[in-house]
């Protein structure tokens, strides 16, 4: 199998985001934020395992997965010709054979789970494997990332409550505003290219209204999260997380107003940040407001 897709996110040359962990870890920051708040701050080691290894399978089969369907594009775009179909490094039937091995092995990992949670794995796959061919008729296959990225949310509800209550609901909205906001990012960094292809992108729809409207998203993003804070009696520590990541988003402002390739494509890695400062306000929040042992 291809080592590209075998091999954890940071250390993977091109595929999927290029050599960093952006990917993973986007998807993982919202996972967490849902095993903290479902665990009520104390969640087993065995969840954190389970979850953690479960992201970054998920992403790294969604990788191949996107690079199958993207093939006939990549070779054209400056950003991903460098991706293992599309410099025919491997076949197709190869990436497919490493999509299918990655997501067993993540399934492997659901077993562990509830019932609940293994029956939402299946939603979660379905949505995940549209969302790549989403490219292709809908103008903003974003939403469509949002919720596959996000999908981590209800599992973790489900693993840990067996229930999906309000708040659970609330940080998927969250999370797709928070993805549409960073993808819009990355799609402005390949406008360009994208036009010339076809492709479908919320960069190419909005057109103008690209930076207002990632900035909206990121606004109802941070309202949603307020929400749930005042929803589940949050203490002081979450809000300043929630402040921290405002303070960054602003900082995205000023990268992207000029809608520069190296401006958009910093801004969307600089939402791992993002990610980390909210997860830290859940983190810290706990210790003040449960009694600890």
């Amino acid at each position: 199998m291809p080592l590209r897709y075998w091999a954890p996110p940071w250390i993977s040359p091109s595929s999927c985001g290029g050599s960093k962990p952006i990917g993973a870890l986007l998807l993982l920051w919202p996972t967490l934020w849902a095993v903290w708040l479902a665990a009520e701050g104390r969640p087993s080691a065995g969840i954190l395992i389970i979850f953690v290894l479960g992201t970054w399978l998920t992403r790294s089969a969604g990788c191949a997965l996107n690079d199958f369907a993207d093939r006939n594009f990549d070779a054209h775009v400056e950003r991903t010709r460098h991706r293992p179909l599309a410099a025919g490094e491997i076949r197709p039937a190869e990436a497919l054979a490493v999509a299918a091995a990655l997501g067993l092995a993540a399934f492997a990992l659901v077993l562990f789970l509830n019932r609940f949670a293994i029956l939402l794995s299946f939603v979660a796959l379905g949505i995940a494997v549209a969302y790549p061919f989403s490219k292709r008729v809908f103008a903003f296959p974003q939403l469509i990332l949002g919720i596959a990225f996000g999908f981590g949310i209800p599992m973790a509800y489900a693993a840990i409550q067996n229930q999906l209550p309000p708040e659970c609901w609330a940080l998927l909205a969250a999370n797709v505003c928070y993805s549409f906001a960073y993808d819009t990012e990355y799609a402005m960094v390949d406008r360009a290219d994208d036009a010339k292809l076809g492709m479908r992108t919320s960069a190419l729809t909005l057109g103008a209204y690209d930076v207002p409207a990632v900035m909206l998203s990121y606004m109802l993003m941070l309202a949603i999260l307020s929400g749930v804070g005042i929803m589940l009696k949050m203490p002081g520590p979450y809000y300043v997380g929630l402040a921290a990541a405002w303070s960054m988003m602003l900082y995205h402002y000023f990268l992207i107003r000029g809608r520069t390739r190296e401006g958009c494509f910093r801004a969307f890695r600089h939402n791992n940040w993002v990610g980390v400062a909210i997860f830290l306000g859940i983190v810290f929040s706990y210790p003040l407001r449960l009694p600890w042992p």
